[in-house]
């Protein structure tokens, strides 16, 4: 039984991307109405509320966090009511020395959404493993097991469910051959990698912390070295990540 817990890739946490500027869709794409009504970002909670009744590898809840830069956007109400165990929070992304002193004399304009300022979506992943790492959820866990984070962007309609299936088993074999350690798995099509439908390993954290704090925020100039790329099926082709209405029209129209 050790073996099987200690070669098995454990979820611990689940962060879903809602901060970007959203400039060429012209609204901030977590609050985009699905055709059933439903905002983005409900979508993609309720989904992710759904993951914590699957074999998961870890029997206590994880953590839902919620990076939208600071714009405030909260999650509809009976979806909280609906799991009230669910540990359902925002995080605030990670700030180096630098980039705190930076920001304490720039005033930014939150008012319209092409004008609010994101530092990219690692910083909002850094935030995200810091805050499982220094989860009491994690102390029952042994360090020999392979604990990961699911990242799963607000431009896109793949479910925390549908992500953690297709990667689960890639997460799992590579822990088996013990190359877990540094290795991100991320879905990919002929022509593009997605990093940020992903998992992260939480042993990322201290070199993803490094390249931050020396200024990197090329989300590809740091994962392509460790990237491991898992193909989809074609009928997620256009769930993968939209940027524009007629995108978004088109996402919509793949789902029903």
């Amino acid at each position: 039984m050790t073996d099987v817990i200690k070669d098995s890739a454990h979820l611990v946490g689940v962060v879903i991307l809602a901060g970007g500027a959203s400039t060429r869709m012209g609204a901030a794409k977590a609050q985009l109405r699905l055709p059933t009504g439903e905002r983005l970002l409900d979508y993609h909670v309720r989904h992710t509320l759904n993951l914590a009744t699957f074999d998961t590898g870890n029997n206590k809840s994880i953590p839902i966090m919620i990076a939208d830069n600071g714009r405030g956007f909260d999650v509809d109400s009976a979806l909280k009511n609906s799991n009230p165990q669910a540990a359902i929070m925002h995080i605030a992304d990670y700030a180096s020395a630098d980039s705190q002193d930076k920001n304490q004399n720039e005033k930014v304009d939150k008012r319209i959404d092409d004008k609010i300022k994101t530092s990219g979506a690692l910083v909002a992943i850094e935030s995200a493993l810091q805050t499982v790492i220094k989860a009491q959820s994690l102390n029952a866990l042994t360090e020999n097991q392979s604990l990961w984070l699911l990242v799963i962007s607000c431009d896109s309609l793949i479910t925390a469910t549908e992500l953690w299936q297709k990667l689960q088993p890639i997460a799992t074999q590579i822990t088996k051959n013990q190359a877990a350690d540094k290795k991100v798995i991320c879905l990919a099509d002929d022509s593009h990698l997605y990093p940020l439908l992903g998992l992260y390993p939480l042993s990322l954290e201290p070199d993803l912390k490094v390249y931050i704090d020396n200024g990197g925020r090329r989300v590809m100039a740091f994962l392509q070295p460790m990237a491991q790329a898992v193909s989809f099926p074609n009928s997620w082709q256009y769930l993968t990540n939209f940027n524009t209405p007629t995108d978004f029209e088109r996402a919509c129209h793949a789902i029903r």
